[in-house]
């Protein structure tokens, strides 16, 4: 192909802001780039862009707030969650996607993600499970008060972990600061590549791409270091134990023995040991799974609860979502990373599809399927 002259770079890029208007100037000498075309300097582009009058924000916007520089010491002294609103997903009921993430504050990573269908507490732990997993417990979580973060289930799940749970006062989104920030880089440089219509396993397979191909490995402008580079700078972290995770994102209810032995949980009935006829006890459970719930007395363990009566097999909570097909045009960026990252990882891609069906679990081999996507109503029980 003959080089393409100046006055053609140029119009390329103007076509590609024209587009995607959300494009900035920097994305758009990104897709250049990653099509293995020449591409102008930032300030050329940003220059040319401002004389076609094509010079407008991702988010048409004016500059968002500087925020504080508070900045943990080391990494996992500080996780922040938050969630944010992204496409419409292909299918009729056209559902938008929601991303549910979980930053480090010391080296910017994004140590735990999922983009699902709603921002519920299943989502949620999805979200931060992936993020203990391959990144170990960090000391603290900074959330907001949503209802999915005051959830009664992420509170046992962190004091179970020993992590300490800490809600960012109302308004106060200087708190959040990195990941509103990081948040805005999604807009930037990975949202705005992206169509309505997509599918949801999809989107998770091309967000890994670019996280793990461009955000991951891009030096950060405030650290002056890459977040994975400052992440690792520690080595290895500890990671949790499957028995330990496993425990933490259990449910739990209490509830009084009858005088026949027995406890009732959303219309089911169980019988318990006797020994614990009018007292209150704790009935700890997989939501995915209610024919087996374990009874504990003042923290003891106190046996398996024997199911009598059987109506509901899972927690009425659990309700499954229904994931449903891509579009692309022109210069698809995004695919492009994708397929540097399955390159990457020696032509065995991860299958999303598995992780965003309500089928699967995280891969714990115990078949509890916390990580599946499904919609709940927080607050409701039995």
């Amino acid at each position: 192909m003959a080089p393409r002259t100046q006055a053609q770079v140029l119009e390329l890029a103007f076509s590609l802001k024209r587009e995607r208007p959300e494009r900035t100037a920097a994305q758009v000498r990104e897709v250049m780039l990653a099509a293995g075309g020449p591409a102008p300097g930032l300030r050329t582009l940003q220059t040319h862009l401002a004389r076609e009058g094509l010079n407008v924000r991702a988010d048409g916007r004016a500059s968002g707030k500087v925020y504080g520089r508070f900045e943990a010491g080391v990494r996992n002294e500080l996780w922040t969650g938050d969630g944010l609103h992204g496409p419409t997903l292909s299918g009729a009921a056209a559902r938008r996607a929601v991303l549910l993430a979980f930053i480090d504050d010391h080296s910017r990573l994004l140590v735990g993600w999922r983009w699902g269908t709603g921002e519920d507490v299943f989502r949620l732990e999805a979200a931060l499970r992936s993020g203990l997993m391959a990144r170990g417990v960090p000391e603290a979580v900074l959330v907001d008060r949503g209802s999915a973060f005051v959830s009664s289930q992420l509170l046992r799940a962190c004091a179970v972990l020993g992590v300490r749970l800490i809600h960012a006062s109302p308004r106060a989104a200087t708190t959040k600061g990195k990941i509103e920030r990081f948040f805005r880089t999604v807009r930037d440089q990975f949202l705005v590549e992206i169509d309505d219509g997509v599918e949801l396993a999809e989107l998770n397979r091309l967000f890994s791409a670019w996280l793990e191909v461009v955000y991951h490995r891009r030096v950060h402008s405030e650290t002056k270091a890459t977040p994975l580079e400052r992440f690792d700078a520690a080595g290895a972290p500890a990671l949790p134990t499957p028995a330990l995770l496993r425990e933490a994102f259990l449910w739990s209810v209490e509830r009084t023995v009858t005088k026949t032995a027995t406890v009732s949980l959303h219309a089911n009935i169980y019988e318990v040991d006797p020994a614990l006829v009018g007292r209150k006890v704790e009935l700890v459970f997989d939501p995915f799974d209610l024919t087996r719930i374990a009874a504990r007395y003042q923290h003891r363990p106190m046996g398996v609860a024997v199911p009598l009566v059987i109506g509901r097999h899972t927690h009425p909570q659990a309700a499954r979502e229904l994931p449903p097909a891509p579009i692309g045009t022109g210069i698809d960026y995004l695919k492009l990373l994708a397929e540097q990252r399955d390159a990457e990882l020696g032509g065995h891609p991860i299958d999303y599809a598995s992780l965003t069906n309500d089928g699967e679990g995280e891969g714990e081999g115990e078949g509890e399927g916390e990580d599946r996507d499904i919609n709940q109503d927080d607050g409701s029980k039995g």
